[in-house]
């Protein structure tokens, strides 16, 4: 199974900000799409990714005592993505985000932003597969 089997499955919507947005407003729509991420575009509307917000980066924010009225997106974002590919597999997929400690992957094809999966999802994925397989090795030892 690859990211894009997942990414079909679950759609392929991305909720954006941007870097002058503050982390009041992030926080806000996270909540009101239950999500853990947010991709940071540019202003110019192109849609470029620049950077991803997460949750774990507004716990680092909130630690350091920063205000979530006054700071800005761009002052806490992680600017070095680490992206995937639609054809990248579920193993190497688990790997990476379990090597590089992230929940969130965002999906590349073609220098184009496609969409978001979690951790959660590649699990869900794993987890569906493993039963498939499970099942048709049951029937087959029980033919």
């Amino acid at each position: 199974m690859t990211l894009c089997e997942i990414l079909r499955a679950k759609g392929t919507e991305v909720f954006v900000t941007l870097p002058g947005v503050t982390l009041r407003n992030v926080t806000e729509v996270l909540v009101e799409h239950n999500c853990g991420s947010l991709v940071v575009v540019e202003y110019d509307g192109s849609r470029k990714m620049i950077g991803i917000i997460t949750e774990r980066d507004l716990m680092r924010a909130c630690a350091k005592g920063l205000s979530l009225d006054e700071t800005v997106v761009e002052e806490v974002m992680t600017r070095d993505i680490i992206t995937g590919h639609g054809s990248d597999s579920i193993a190497d997929t688990m790997g990476l985000m379990t090597e590089n400690r992230m929940r969130h992957l965002p999906i590349v094809e073609n220098e184009e932003l496609v969409g978001v999966i979690s951790i959660g999802d590649v699990v869900k994925a794993q987890h569906s597969q493993l039963s498939a397989e499970n099942h048709y090795l049951k029937r087959y030892i029980h033919s």
